[in-house]
């Protein structure tokens, strides 16, 4: 075998340009020399090109440790689009394009993990790769990951199994199969990846995506190829994601990316580093291209969305604090000037007003009065928050490092005491109290974590009230996985037993099922506004739909009056407003029958 090669390689947003810092990115040999395809017997792609030079012969002879030196020690422009860009000098222009090979992505995880499929294949369609929603046809397949807890990394190791008999049954005659894994759980894995599963040819983390051209390149010669290198600025601010179902009626708009809250069990500042923003301008543009497509409704994305902050522009980088909510504090020194959250959310909902904004996830820290005001004025801005809590416990939120500027004296820990806290459950109260009385009829939705770190049976109970107290229109509940690399991994312990987390776990949903059902029981008899998103799965003769609220209404597929062309009747399809009168609700659902369609503006009347 060829010995793992290292190169210490100095770029600046995956750019052949500078970087601030030096970071690795590994070029990992899986054939020895005598099995690389020769001249003598040209493997499918080299019958397509030509003989070309070995692979590993140029990589040796290749740039030095001393070229990337070089390359850092002068400022260098940063190219204005990726096309200017020169490729590595161990490969050709020609190498770095698909040649028309087939992609076939698969999407695990969170709404970011969504929206990096579509920047990942808006790189790759502009190198000449083709897209396949057919697995056999795929010559590339591209799993893009989660790493949030254990389950959904299993998910990617059983999945992995099931491609291995693809890869090894391939034809000789067709080009290698190239399986890949994209995205966080490639960036907490690393070579470990590669190490356990030897079909997997490449790994890229959520700042390589650039990069995938020239990693599959790479991957063509018989390398194994990663770049895991996590970035202080890239955004993708200039590409232009591309849309992943034709027939959608929402997108995901990326405006920021990475986190700096550092709670104790996330591993999101390991997977997708610091936060950083993209420019305003660059967000504006995505998002009036999508009206311009027709698309009702965009959702704003960030690990911590409200947190957003845009410093690209000289002029408003001066020393105005940041507002947080009252009662709430950060684990980082606090942050001044640049565009926030507030200012984006007024300019995205001007874009359009007939397309709804909702943006997730946020942090209960970020939600100063301003952005609850503009909530509140906008028709367009859907009345709904995620309001992420994890815990009732205040001893528990303490650990989880979202903590307690309001524990009363005399509290005991068996925690360590961290003192840059976040807020307790009473903070957390309060503000569910201010933004039910700043956006009447908001709809809440929240995180909870079962079975924390040295959690007893009085911090469930807490948790259980509190949602009893809240009363939550969605949730979304987990027992707790421990994460290697985070703070809990090294300073707490992980002693609640399985059974007792899936216990209570079992328990926090049953309570939330309850409570959610009387929350959505009070929209029964009201109209509502429903953004048709296209037959619902358990029935042909309904259709499904979105309310403000962001929860699921079923209603019948049948003729109704055309609210925008008066006397006409016509059946609602996917991207139309129509006025729904709700007649059941359950825990997650809304049934109603539909009045007829509308726009947004004109549904005020009426809602």
């Amino acid at each position: 075998m060829h010995s793992l090669q290292c190169v210490l390689q100095a770029q600046k947003s995956l750019r052949w340009g500078p970087l601030a810092a030096m970071s690795w990115l590994l070029l990992r040999t899986c054939r020895a020399h005598s099995s690389l395809p020769t001249s003598a017997s040209p493997s499918p792609e080299r019958q397509e090109n030509g003989v070309r030079k070995d692979f590993s012969s140029r990589l040796a002879t290749g740039p030095t440790f001393q070229h990337f030196l070089r390359s850092t020690s002068a400022p260098q422009e940063k190219p204005s689009s990726p096309e200017a860009e020169d490729p590595p000098p161990y490969l050709t222009e020609e190498e770095l394009l698909g040649r028309q090979r087939k992609v076939y992505l698969e999407t695990y995880g969170c709404q970011m993990n969504v929206n990096d499929t579509e920047i990942a294949w808006s790189i790759l369609q502009k190198s000449g790769y083709l897209r396949t929603r057919n697995l056999q046809e795929a010559d590339v397949i591209l799993l893009v990951t989660c790493s949030i807890r254990e389950k959904p990394e299993q998910t990617i190791w059983n999945r992995l199994h099931q491609l291995k008999t693809l890869k090894t049954k391939r034809l000789r005659s067709r080009v290698p199969l190239r399986i890949g894994i994209l995205g966080c759980m490639a960036e907490r894995l690393k070579e470990e990846i590669l190490s356990r599963e030897k079909m997997v040819d490449l790994l890229a983390g959520p700042d390589a995506y650039r990069d995938l051209p020239r990693l599959l390149a790479v991957v063509e010669s018989g390398q194994q190829a990663a770049n895991v290198l996590l970035s202080l600025d890239e955004t993708y601010a200039d590409v232009m994601p591309v849309q992943t179902s034709p027939s959608a009626t929402s997108a995901f708009v990326s405006i920021m990316r990475g986190c700096d809250n550092m709670c104790s069990y996330c591993i999101v500042p390991f997977t997708r580093g610091r936060e950083r923003s993209r420019p305003v301008a660059s967000i504006l543009e995505e998002v009036r291209k999508l009206s311009d497509q027709g698309l009702k409704e965009v959702t704003l994305l960030g690990q911590n969305v409200n947190s957003f902050r845009d410093n690209s522009e000289v002029q408003f980088n001066n020393s105005v604090s940041t507002n947080l909510s009252h009662g709430f504090t950060t684990n980082y020194k606090t942050k001044q000037g640049g565009l926030r959250f507030s200012h984006l959310l007024d300019q995205v909902s001007r874009v359009d007003p007939e397309m709804r904004i909702r943006f997730t996830s946020p942090h209960p820290k970020d939600f100063p009065d301003e952005v609850l005001q503009l909530i509140q004025e906008r028709d367009n801005i859907c009345k709904q928050i995620h309001l992420p809590a994890q815990s009732g416990s205040s001893r528990v939120l303490e650990a989880m490092r979202r903590g307690s500027d309001l524990l009363g004296e005399g509290t005991s820990y068996t925690f360590p005491c961290f003192f840059n806290d976040k807020y307790s459950r009473e903070a957390y109260v309060e503000l569910v109290h201010h933004l039910r009385e700043s956006i009447p009829g908001v709809c809440l939705s929240s995180d909870f974590i079962a079975g924390f770190c040295g959690e007893t049976e009085e911090d469930h109970q807490q948790t259980v009230s509190l949602l009893r107290e809240v009363q939550y229109n969605t949730g979304f509940l987990f027992a707790y996985s421990m994460r290697q690399k985070t703070r809990a991994y090294h300073r707490l312990k992980d002693d609640v037993p399985e059974e007792v987390k899936l216990r209570r776990l079992e328990e926090l949903i049953t309570v939330f099922r309850e409570e959610a059902s009387k929350a959505n029981k009070t929209s029964v008899g009201c109209t509502q506004l429903v953004l048709v998103e296209g037959l619902s799965k358990r029935s042909v003769t309904d259709l499904c739909g979105r309310n403000d609220g962001n929860l699921k209404v079923i209603f019948p597929d049948a003729e109704v009056e055309d609210g925008i062309n008066p006397g006409l009747k016509v059946r609602a399809q996917p991207g139309d407003y129509v006025l729904v009168k709700i007649t059941s609700a359950s825990s997650q659902t809304l049934k109603g029958h539909v009045l007829c369609r509308t726009t947004l503006k004109d549904s005020l009347a009426y809602c």
